[in-house]
């Protein structure tokens, strides 16, 4: 199969008619999810499709309202999973070593991947498809809502079925901007100039900073997103220096909430102290887990005096 002409063409859609997916295409788009390149075998992604239609609504409003997550045939959340892998060192007797950063940066790729390759697959097959990074939206109540165990964390939303809209694709930067050769290239003012130009048509008033400003600059829909992602990656265990289950976007974020709540904060080998005019509270282990320790105690969350 000529994928070019596919490629060529392709769109988001966010449109879709009534119309289910026969199951042998179904088992055509999985079979295209697992045969995405992966690092070292370790497949470090998983795939829930949203069958209840209860279930979608609720995604969908976390997300924005987005209908198309409601109307397509298919639709499922992509998860970065080293959950599984956790289980299957275990399964043989072994620990999982600590390597939070790297494992989320390759359980992202891995999970992208995979998406990709339903996606293309779907439109070669003359689907539609839409990638939803809104369903980092909710992110927090959508960890609780899947039931995701620790390890894992929504990559994005994918959408398929018949589209109910026609378009042309969409425009992209020129290829040289994108394209470097044996080292970074500095861009030029000319340079951007020519990006915004060669993007003008995505805006539908020609000014493709009016969707740049709308979700990257200060105030933008990512800002938005930073804090409650920050702390559901520390929630799943993605964040060294916090203990797994904390909901805190930093370690930084817990200290400015301790200081918010004592006259200082004490660290010492192996433990920390948080201070009150008349009392201090104490906490044992690595430097966030033994402050959290501290302000629970200081919170009345768990017994124990000091």
């Amino acid at each position: 199969m000529d994928l070019l002409p596919v490629l060529a063409q392709r769109r988001s859609v966010r449109r879709f008619k009534p119309v289910p997916i026969p199951e042998e295409d179904l088992d055509r788009l999985l079979f295209a999810l697992q045969r995405a390149p992966t690092d070292a075998s370790a497949q470090l992604y998983s795939v829930i499709r949203v069958k209840d239609p209860g279930l979608r609504d609720e995604i969908a409003r976390l997300s924005g309202e987005q209908e198309h997550i409601r109307q397509a045939a298919e639709f499922f959340v992509l998860l970065a999973d080293i959950h599984r892998l956790e289980r299957l060192l275990a399964h043989r007797g072994q620990a999982m070593a600590s390597w939070p950063r790297t494992a989320l940066h390759f359980a992202i790729l891995d999970a992208g991947l995979a998406g990709a390759y339903l996606a293309l697959t779907a439109e070669a097959l003359g689907y539609g498809v839409c990638f939803i990074g809104g369903v980092l939206n909710g992110i927090e109540a959508l960890l609780d809502l899947l039931k995701l165990p620790p390890g894992v964390l929504p990559v994005a939303g994918l959408a398929v079925g018949v589209p109910d809209e026609e378009g042309p694709p969409r425009p992209r930067l020129p290829r040289e901007l994108v394209v470097h050769e044996d080292q970074y290239r500095p861009y030029t003012e000319e340079d951007l100039e020519r990006a915004y130009q060669a993007m003008a048509p995505y805006s539908r008033v020609g000014d493709w900073n009016r969707v740049l400003r709308r979700y990257f600059a200060q105030g933008g829909t990512m800002e938005e997103r930073e804090r409650p992602y920050g702390r559901a990656a520390s929630r799943q265990g993605f964040d060294p220096d916090l203990p797994q289950g904390a909901r805190f976007y930093s370690f930084g974020a817990l200290l400015e909430e301790a200081l918010a709540e004592a006259r200082g904060v004490l660290f010492r080998p192996g433990e920390a102290w948080l201070e009150r005019e008349a009392e201090a509270f104490r906490g044992e282990g690595k430097p966030a887990e033994a402050l959290l320790t501290a302000l629970r105690k200081a919170r009345g969350e768990i017994p124990g005096w000091p």
